[in-house]
């Protein structure tokens, strides 16, 4: 019975076998056949050109495109360092405000312990009704004399009650303050973890298209340009890097884009700015040639844009704000044809490269990761706007 059974199971047949009426042999040269067919429709199409890979890109696209991937990088730094300077302000306010809280505190704490003592000395006095008490006593006068001393101290009771609930206010209204000033904490670090991630992953993009070009590519680029375009370097917050031999040659590239002979040097420069101040900006903004670009740094090591022009401004005695976009209102505009060295020059619609001019259509700024500060045309970018800080 056993035999019978097994007589009438039947192979289990391939797919392809079913389709072509025959064995498992007959599969395989199925498969085989779609497997040639499928091979020459690839062929085929690779010859029409519709699956080709994508064309290398060109040394000018590459350019183009890391210019464009900086920019869009410079852009999310100023944001960064805005929102940096918000959650400095803010973690500010909040130790000044726990120190308040704090202060506010040991007041209310004197203010009950103040009325704790009333309590008791009240509840001494049993609380019995003045006008008993006064049949009661012995010496009418002296009762009399000691219920106006009772009044006085009822007095002073309702006062330190009246005192211990403003405090206790006020202590409620600090620490809400504080509640508010730690929620907006949170809410600008996360913008900073935010515009941090954006910089960091425009500034990789570039170095991946930098590293599609050869050594002699990324040369006669730099040179081109005067340096505008280099390998990522100096990426990290805070990194501090040599400034000679790095990103475009030390002070030799920093000295790259500029004609020669177009201005007599930092003495010419801070000789024809408009005042002091300006002339301590330029000269501080020369000390800095060859130190290398870091985003979000404001030096001594190194700076980004809005970082150099603080801190040289800062040497001039003027306090300018941490960004682009609020440092472009430090001071009143300036016509292009009226600058002076020391002034502020602004790039792009969004305002959001700057440098400090000095003299003669040029200008010292930190240009980009792997650039060092450097002297470079205002003609170099889109011309924004320019301020002379007050």
């Amino acid at each position: 019975m056993t035999a019978t059974v097994a007589s009438h199971r039947k192979p289990r047949q391939h797919p392809l076998a079913a389709l072509t009426g025959g064995s498992s042999r007959s599969a395989r040269t199925a498969r085989t056949a779609a497997t040639l067919a499928l091979a020459g429709a690839a062929t085929a199409t690779g010859l029409d050109g519709t699956a080709q890979a994508a064309p290398r890109p060109t040394p000018a696209q590459v350019k183009d495109r890391v210019d464009a991937l900086y920019q869009e990088a410079e852009v999310a730094t100023q944001n960064y360092n805005g929102a940096k300077e918000s959650a400095g302000t803010a973690r500010e306010e909040l130790s000044r405000l726990q120190d308040e809280a704090a202060r506010r505190t040991r007041k209310l704490n004197a203010a009950r312990t103040e009325l704790g003592t009333l309590a008791a000395s009240q509840y001494r006095s049993g609380g019995i009704d003045p006008a008993v008490r006064l049949l009661l006593s012995a010496d009418p006068q002296r009762y009399l004399d000691g219920a106006a001393v009772l009044e006085r101290t009822g007095s002073h009771q309702a006062t330190a009650v009246a005192g211990y609930a403003r405090r206790l206010g006020s202590v409620r209204q600090v620490r809400e303050r504080a509640e508010d000033t730690v929620q907006r904490l949170a809410d600008t670090e996360t913008r900073l973890k935010k515009h941090r991630l954006t910089v960091v992953h425009k500034l990789d993009a570039a170095e991946q298209l930098l590293s599609r070009l050869t050594t002699e590519q990324r040369r006669r680029m730099t040179a081109r340009d005067g340096g505008r375009s280099g390998p990522g370097q100096g990426r990290t917050e805070g990194r501090t890097e040599r400034a000679a031999g790095r990103g475009d040659g030390g002070v030799g590239g920093a000295l790259g884009g500029m004609p020669g002979g177009a201005h007599g040097g930092p003495a010419a420069a801070a000789a024809q700015a408009p005042n002091p101040r300006a002339a301590r900006a330029v000269s501080f903004a020369y000390s800095a040639l060859g130190k290398p670009y870091v985003w979000g740094a404001t030096g001594p090591s190194g700076y980004d844009c809005s970082g150099l022009t603080q801190a040289a401004w800062k040497a001039g005695g003027v306090a300018l704000p941490r960004t682009t976009y609020t440092q472009i209102s430090s001071g009143p505009r300036v016509a292009r044809s009226q600058l002076a060295p020391g002034d502020l020059v602004f790039f792009y619609s969004g305002i959001s490269h700057v440098g400090l001019y000095i003299g003669d259509g040029q200008m010292i700024h930190a240009p980009h990761p792997g650039a060092p500060v450097r002297i470079a045309p205002v003609d170099q970018m889109p011309f924004a706007a320019a301020t002379r800080p007050a």
